[in-house]
């Protein structure tokens, strides 16, 4: 469209100051600079990017395959630790280029490889959805990512699929249909070793919990324990970023299912969250995740506000509310927004618990949009 890739016309406008993320140790392009080198570079590797794919136009050679590989495994990464704004296009881009690849004649071993990255690249697009509020989209590309799944012959990508519907219906508030998809999984989970099979688990289990079957998600939760024991890394966690389950994220997965257990859970989701927390902060970069690490943080007040500490629970909200709105994904919004459902009718007259309100309801008036 008008002579420019998706990634020009929907990122960030050439001089326009993006403020760096504090976090991300990620290959980031030249467009992550703000200066005219930096705009230089990426648009220069755009061109030999395409000058690589004609230039095997016959075949998919293995130069084009490297590139799309290594194009899918820096967007993996940078998923969960840069504003989505600032990698969309290039997420659609990349999904565009592997369909492409997909319609030329490749060998059967390669056909394996493109399937598995174009189920990578839809599922990324389907978080991207899911983050802006279009479940029904994010579905769409959901069962994209399934198809490609079938078509590589990989469990590891049908069990990560599926963990991906699990949360999307999850998120939606669609419990029941959260339920169906972790089922769906489970037989690819059993014939994987990666880290797929335990976010199947790890997500069945908060769909359990918000289902009132808090014994069967405890069940879950025991699941995934014993899967993260069988993990041998496969071809998805070689990729990294949401490719990859880390012992954090099931942490705070585990959290976030006894929230649902109210009071009488209350002191053990407290203490999930806090080593979530801990694991986070102690993990390596690349395993930082703004987006779960605010979940985390808002299943932690959400135990202190059960049991009346409300100034713990603020303490524990601080960095949540102060996330700029480029990081405020659904999400995120539906985590805060149960905080707020946690805070009792009665407590109307605590100035604390009014002052964590009040702050909820400035935070949650203004969420992630991508600028048109």
């Amino acid at each position: 469209m008008f002579g420019e890739p998706v990634t020009r016309l929907f990122g960030p406008p050439y001089g326009h100051v993006i403020t760096p993320a504090t976090v991300p140790m990620v290959p980031l392009r030249g467009n992550a600079r703000t200066d005219w080198e930096g705009q230089v570079i990426s648009m220069c590797a755009d061109r030999a990017r395409e000058f690589l794919i004609k230039a095997e136009a016959s075949n998919v050679g293995s130069e084009t395959m490297d590139q799309v590989t290594d194009d899918v495994r820096r967007l993996v990464t940078a998923y969960q630790q840069v504003p989505l704004e600032r990698i969309l296009g290039d997420m659609a881009d990349t999904q565009t280029r592997v369909f492409a690849l997909l319609e030329r004649r490749q060998r059967p071993d390669q056909m394996r490889d493109l399937y598995l990255l174009a189920g990578v690249a839809s599922g990324l697009m389907a978080r991207a959805s899911h983050d802006l509020g279009a479940p029904h989209d994010a579905m769409t590309q959901a069962r994209a990512a399934y198809a490609c799944a079938d078509n590589a012959g990989h469990n590891g990508l049908r069990a990560w699929t599926r963990g991906l519907q699990t949360l999307i219906a999850y998120w939606s508030g669609d419990f029941t249909e959260s339920a169906r998809y972790a089922e769906l999984g489970i037989q690819a989970a059993d014939h994987t070793t990666g880290t797929a099979a335990v976010w199947l688990a790890s997500g069945q289990a908060r769909t359990l919990a918000a289902l009132n079957r808090i014994d069967e998600a405890r069940q879950a939760i025991e699941r995934a324990r014993d899967a993260r024991d069988r993990v041998v890394p496969d071809e998805l966690d070689s990729l990294g970023g949401v490719c990859t389950f880390s012992h954090p994220r099931q942490l705070y997965y585990a959290a976030d299912a006894l929230t649902w257990g109210g009071k009488e859970t209350a002191a053990e989701t407290d203490r999930l969250a806090t080593e979530a927390l801990t694991a986070y902060a102690m993990a390596d970069d690349r395993d930082r995740a703004f987006g779960d690490e605010a979940g985390t943080r808002c299943d932690l007040a959400i135990a202190r506000t059960l049991r009346g500490e409300f100034d713990g629970a603020g303490d524990a909200l601080k960095p949540v509310l102060a996330m700029p709105p480029s990081q405020r994904t659904h999400g995120v919004m539906a985590s805060i927004d149960y905080v707020r459902r946690a805070i009792p009718a009665d407590a109307g007259t605590d100035r604390t618990a009014l002052g964590l309100r009040d702050a909820i309801e400035v935070f949650t008036a203004e969420r992630l949009a991508i600028p048109g």
